[in-house]
C-alpha cells in the first residue's frame, strides 16, 4: 500500500523546507504555512531561484508556529520575530541581494507557482532515488532539495506518481488519508533543480541529461500527451471542496478514481 513518507513545508517561497509529521490541507489546497511568506522586489516580482542563483547562499530555519527565523549567510546569522522584527529583517534580506526588498504574507493561499493547480506537489522516494542515480554528484537529499516537492510516497516503484494524472481535462482524484485531492499535471521544472541547492553552481548539461533518461524511463502508465517536454517531474495537485483536512506521515494513498 502506498503511504505518505514525508511531508516538507516551504514557509518562505525559495528558502529552506521544514519536515513535519503532520500538516492541514487548506481550503485553498495550499499546506498550512507552505509558501507562507514571500521575497519580492520593489516591483512586486518574487526574489526567489528562478530569477537570482544567490538565494541558494541563504540558509533559513523557520518555526512557521512560532512565527520566528534565522538567516545565515556569509558567516552572519541573525533570528528575527516575524512579527515584531520586520523592519530590521526587510533590511537584512536587502543587504544581502543588493536590492531592496520587503517580505509579504498570504495566510490562506500562501504563493504557489501554479495558482490553478494550488496544493501540494507529489513525488515518491523511489522517483528521487532512480533520478539522483543519473547523475553521479548527487545524491537523494540533494535531488529531493532541489526539486522541492510537498509530499513524497513511498512503498512504490519509481514514478509511481504518474499514476495521478491523465489526459488533458480528466480529473484523477486521490486521498491521502481521509483528505482527497486531485491531480492534475506533471509539474514543469524550472531552472532550479539544474543548480546546487548550497552554492547555486549550475550543474552542466543537466537538463539535456535528465530530458534524455526521463524519455527512456517514462512508465507505461505516464499518459505520454501530457509531456510537450521531458523537463517535468512531480505532480501538481488541486483541492476538491469539502474534502480538506489534516494528513499525517504513514497516512495510506489511494487513487479514488477519474471523471471528465
Amino acid at each position: 500500500m502506498p503511504r505518505l513518507a514525508r511531508i516538507l513545508i516551504y514557509p518562505v517561497k525559495s528558502l529552506d523546507a521544514v519536515a513535519v509529521s503532520e500538516t492541514l490541507v487548506l481550503d485553498s489546497g495550499a499546506l498550512e504555512h507552505d509558501r507562507r511568506f514571500a521575497v519580492v522586489d520593489g516591483n512586486g516580482k518574487y526574489v526567489n531561484g528562478k530569477r537570482t542563483p544567490l538565494i541558494h547562499k541563504l540558509r533559513a530555519t523557520i518555526d512557521p508556529v512560532g512565527r520566528r527565523i534565522r538567516l545565515t549567510a556569509r558567516g552572519d546569522s541573525h533570528d528575527f520575530d516575524l512579527d515584531v522584527d520586520r523592519v530590521p529583517l526587510e533590511k537584512w534580506l536587502t543587504e544581502f541581494f543588493g536590492q531592496p526588498v520587503r517580505l509579504i504574507e498570504n495566510p490562506t493561499a500562501g504563493f504557489p507557482d501554479d495558482t490553478e493547480a494550488s496544493g501540494p506537489t507529489v513525488i515518491s522516494t523511489a522517483t528521487l532515488e532512480e533520478v539522483a542515480g543519473w547523475f553521479p554528484e548527487l545524491d537523494v537529499a540533494e535531488t529531493r532539495r532541489r526539486f522541492r516537492a510537498n509530499l513524497e510516497i513511498d512503498d512504490v516503484e519509481p514514478f509511481w506518481e504518474e499514476r495521478l494524472y491523465s489526459d488533458a481535462g480528466t480529473d484523477v482524484r486521490f486521498r491521502i488519508g481521509n483528505v482527497e485531492l486531485v491531480g492534475t499535471n506533471p509539474c514543469q521544472r524550472c531552472v532550479v533543480p539544474t543548480r546546487s541547492s548550497e552554492t547555486g553552481e549550475r550543474y552542466a548539461d543537466f537538463t539535456s541529461i535528465f530530458e534524455a533518461r526521463r524519455y527512456e524511463t517514462l512508465p507505461y502508465w505516464a499518459t505520454r500527451s501530457r509531456f510537450d517536454h521531458f523537463y517535468r517531474l512531480a505532480v501538481n495537485t488541486r483541492p476538491v471542496a469539502g474534502k480538506g483536512g489534516v494528513i499525517c506521515v504513514g497516512d495510506d494513498v489511494r487513487i479514488v478514481g477519474s471523471s471528465e
